[in-house]
């Protein structure tokens, strides 16, 4: 590697200098003389969902050449950075099958005359007619002869929206395009090392040593063979062999040389080029249909919902809300609807019944209202799904001021009217019953964060269903989180089971405060993943100006009117500030914490998990977010521990996560495509088929079984070479 890049940096400094001597009018040859590049879409319109290929053409001068993603002895890969409108994503660059470019002493891996590069960039579900597709590209690459230029070229096309069909005139350049891509393997392979050299043996039983004139293998990996020595090529009753010199004799033997074979083939039709791809390298079949025609990578799979009816979505929904009452991000406001039972104990059985459906009616209006939200910004294009409130970090940072405003009450540190101002007592004239409706509201907001069984597939159901159908399995969703409350409205031998009221509520009260100031604690947390350090620190303000908003108005309460009226002023302005606060938080963080790699996990891009699979490897992915408290409690309990992170190692598995703390096109794009409109989300790729979903709620014993599917690293590695 060092001496590739010390010869790279000797000949690009000897062209600069050439250039120098020459006087640069006369002659030296610029990138734009050496390439010409351009951008070329393959249908003549885009539609959404609807995914596309993209092609990125270079034509190079004669005599000159630029490179492969692994470039050999000496030179860089072609780069492209997309800027994409909203939604769209770009996936990984699809390489030509190379050649080798001998120069001097050294071997270069890379293309002559003209090359392709595809890319397929995936639309969001939903396009404005009227608005153009604006796709810009900056291509960077080195073109080098004896000498090398770096160059660069800003690339840009409009695509209107419409039927993405073919574009009759690309045509030609796409067939080539694809006829240039390598193939899946044909032969199995199997590797062994002879001393300094790495001998390859392809399976192709009955080959005959006439029908191939020549073959080569490009690694890869930059430093796995000597690139410029011989690659001797045998062809017997077993198959076709290459020898290869290794890159150093000294270091150990790879367990795998993933890469592209290209072989010469001979018969009646004459000589013909053939590549196969074996590894990690993204291939497309040898008879890909066009990428405009293909399914969207965005749809649920058919199976996905086949099983699922309305009554057995509505039913699922029904019951995930049952079980969100057990969810730890419900247990706040679960202490907050105890004490409210009990303060009414001592009312009339008929005015307790009117708390439970004033309840229910929060509830239920709430889930309706993000249900329309949800159904409304992704038939607009916008890439969401359940929990999409909490990507916003002013409506995280609100949430934790009404928390923290409420825990002030339930200390006593601020009186609303007299009563709790969490459960809304003199809010009207009618008490309590606008308290228990928005406490219902709260309900519904803390319990996004959770995703209880059942709930997922009804939800993900409910997305791709009508506005109506929707909204019924969203109301049956609020119908399950209300119903325990309601029926202890209902039921009069719960109701006498209920303790009087008395002076013992003070001090329950102050005790349930804690949990919410707990929840408020989280929900900071949540927001340090969300904004820089300058959003958090305001954060922290806003906190501090709730408290004074809280002491200002109790101050207001007991002092003269005049004072009073300044106090309870001065508490106005403050929770004015707050929400300014609130809305305008900065929001500069690069990426989430929880996207770091670390311990062995890497970070999810669909390109990478797409190579992974491609290369039969198996990949464990774990879509969370910083404000699932369902994810963290699974990661705490069956994901970090040992015995699971030793069974992943064991059998080579690629731990994946995905972080949907902030909203992530790509992210939400693959839970749709299982059915999901919101995480946690656990898919295992065993290496072969289709990826097992795993259940939402995990234990230990449920991870370390699904990896048994995954056979030993050891034995992947021998079964492939078979």
């Amino acid at each position: 590697m060092i001496r590739r890049l010390a010869l790279l940096i000797l000949a690009v400094a000897a062209s600069f200098s050439a250039a120098a001597a020459q006087g640069f009018p006369q002659g030296f040859r610029t990138p734009a003389d050496l390439v010409r590049a351009s951008l070329v879409a393959e249908p003549a319109a885009v539609a959404g969902a609807q995914p596309f290929t993209l092609a990125v053409r270079m034509q190079v001068k004669p005599g000159w050449h630029v490179y492969w993603r692994n470039p050999g002895d000496s030179g860089l890969p072609p780069e492209v950075t997309w800027t994409l409108p909203a939604g769209f994503n770009a996936g990984a660059i699809r390489w030509p099958a190379p050649e080798r470019i001998p120069i001097a002493t050294l071997m270069n891996y890379g293309y002559e005359g003209e090359v392709t590069l595809l890319v397929p960039v995936t639309p969001p579900p939903s396009l404005d007619p009227a608005d153009p597709v604006r796709i810009q590209a900056k291509l960077t690459y080195l073109v080098c002869e004896t000498e090398c230029v770096p160059g660069s070229a800003d690339l840009a096309l409009t695509l209107p929206v419409g039927n993405a069909e073919p574009d009759p005139a690309n045509a030609a350049l796409f067939a080539r395009a694809r006829a240039a891509l390598p193939v899946p393997a044909l032969w199995p392979l199997s590797l062994s090392s002879q001393g300094d050299t790495l001998r390859l043996d392809f399976a192709a039983a009955g080959l005959k040593p006439e029908a191939v004139r020549n073959a080569a293998y490009f690694p890869y990996a930059e430093t796995a063979i000597d690139n410029a020595a011989a690659q001797v090529m045998s062809v017997d009753g077993t198959g076709l062999h290459l020898t290869l010199a290794r890159s150093s004799p000294t270091d150990p033997v790879p367990a795998a040389l993933p890469g592209v074979l290209t072989v010469e083939a001979v018969d009646a039709a004459g000589t013909r080029r053939l590549a196969f791809a074996y590894g990690d390298e993204p291939v497309l079949p040898a008879a890909a249909a066009p990428a405009a025609t293909a399914p969207p990578a965005t749809a649920p799979a058919a199976a996905d919902f086949d099983a699922l009816t309305l009554a057995t979505a509505a039913a699922f929904a029904f019951l995930g809300g049952l079980i969100l009452n057990l969810m730890p991000c419900v247990f706040p406001v679960l202490s907050i609807k105890v004490l409210g039972l009990v303060r009414h104990a001592g009312e009339g059985p008929a005015r307790l019944r009117l708390h439970g459906l004033a309840y229910t009616a929060g509830v239920l209006a709430s889930f309706l209202a993000l249900a329309a939200a949800l159904i409304g910004l992704k038939s607009g294009g916008a890439a969401i799904g359940w929990g999409f409130q909490l990507q916003s970090p002013a409506i995280v940072a609100g949430l934790a001021y009404l928390l923290f405003a409420m825990g002030l009450s339930l200390s006593g540190a601020v009186h609303v009217g007299g009563r709790l101002a969490g459960l809304g007592d003199g809010l009207t004239r009618r008490g309590g019953l606008s308290g228990s409706f928005f406490t219902g509201v709260l309900a519904t907001l803390v319990a996004t964060p959770c995703t209880a069984p059942f709930m997922g597939s009804a939800v993900g159901f409910a997305l791709t269903q009508s506005a109506g159908v929707a909204l019924a399995v969203f109301a049956s969703l609020g119908l399950g989180l209300a119903l325990p409350f309601l029926l202890l409205t209902l039921w009069p031998p719960a109701l006498r089971a209920l303790p009087r009221p008395g002076a013992w509520m003070e001090t329950l009260k102050q005790v349930l405060a804690f949990p919410v100031y707990a929840t408020v604690a989280w929900l900071i947390w949540v927001l340090a993943q969300q904004v820089d350090p300058r959003g958090l620190l305001a954060a922290l303000i806003g906190l501090v100006l709730v408290g004074f908003a809280a002491w200002a108005w109790e101050h207001g309460r007991a002092a003269p009117p005049r004072a009073g009226r300044v106090a309870q002023a001065a508490a106005a302005l403050a929770l004015i500030a707050v929400g300014a606060l609130a809305v305008t938080l900065p929001r500069d963080r690069a990426a989430p914490a929880a996207q770091a790699a670390a311990d062995g996990i890497e970070p999810f891009t669909q390109a990478r998990l797409d190579a992974l699979v491609d290369a039969h490897r198996p990949v464990f992915v774990d879509m969370t977010a910083a404000w699932c408290i369902t994810c963290a409690v699974n990661e705490a309990t069956s994901l970090n521990t040992k015995a699971v992170r030793a069974a992943m190692a064991e059998r080579g598995v690629t731990y994946m996560k995905g972080d949907w703390t902030n909203q992530n096109p790509e992210i939400t794009r693959l839970l749709e495509k299982h059915g999901r409109s919101g995480v946690p989300l656990y898919l295992l790729y065993t290496g072969t088929g289709e990826p097992q979903v795993l259940p939402q709620i995990l234990t230990e014993g449920t991870v370390l079984a699904a990896l048994e599917a995954v056979p030993a690293a050891s034995g992947r590695s021998a079964a492939l070479a078979r």
